[in-house]
């Protein structure tokens, strides 16, 4: 991780939340003088411990943006296949953890942002709409923001596609979905990277395109 002044860790936590009728574990991470915190949702068969949000969320605590990683099911929810599925379920998660961060003394104040990859992005995409919840601004990652649904007609947060150039049925579906937003809205084609960006500088360019997406909306 980079150490500019704006992005020293002043806290680092592992964290409990309560979500509905279940607890989840999520890692919440507070750069210095942090201005704003963005939440991942993270795609089907993922973690807490995805390495590449991992990656990403260090980039953002760099620039001096909080980051809160946390698992969409418990473990045991995991193994009913439907849950991972279940884009209603995952909204609900998403916006009971930014509740929770709202009630925060460290981060509660700061503007919130998504970053959802995979189906994690069709959440994010579903919940930002829930009038319980103020969301700034949403980067999607080889996302499926068609799982939104009606959603999408909803969204008012600035929203980031960020798609491999050789993810062809991801960007389809995302030209797609693209047509549906009438927020602000762009699709940024890496080329040559494939659905996970496991190209080499693939995961380097999500993430400075996240940061930049970020910085500038939230």
């Amino acid at each position: 991780m980079n150490s500019q002044a704006d992005g020293h860790r002043v806290g680092d936590h592992e964290v409990e939340v309560e979500a509905g009728p279940v607890k989840v574990a999520g890692h919440l991470t507070v750069p210095e003088n942090a201005k704003g915190v963005v939440v991942f949702a993270h795609g089907s068969g993922s973690s807490r411990f995805s390495s590449r949000n991992i990656y990403v969320a260090d980039v953002l605590n760099a620039a001096g943006i909080a980051t809160l990683l946390f698992d969409l099911l418990t473990p045991e929810e995991e193994l009913t296949r439907a849950n991972v599925f279940d884009i209603d379920l995952l909204a609900r998660r998403l916006v009971d953890v930014t509740t929770w961060l709202a009630a925060r003394t460290d981060v509660g104040s700061l503007p919130v942002g998504y970053f959802g990859a995979s189906t994690g992005a069709g959440a994010a995409l579903r919940a930002a709409t829930d009038p319980g919840v103020d969301v700034q601004a949403i980067v999607s990652r080889g996302g499926r923001p068609d799982l939104a649904g009606d959603a999408l007609a909803r969204t008012t947060a600035p929203t980031l596609l960020i798609v491999g150039g050789r993810d062809e049925l991801v960007l389809d579906l995302n030209q797609r979905a693209r047509e549906s937003i009438t927020a602000e809205c762009e699709i940024t084609v890496v080329p040559g990277a494939t659905h996970l960006f496991e190209e080499t500088g693939a995961l380097e360019q999500v993430a400075v395109l996240a940061r930049d997406w970020f910085l500038s909306h939230l």
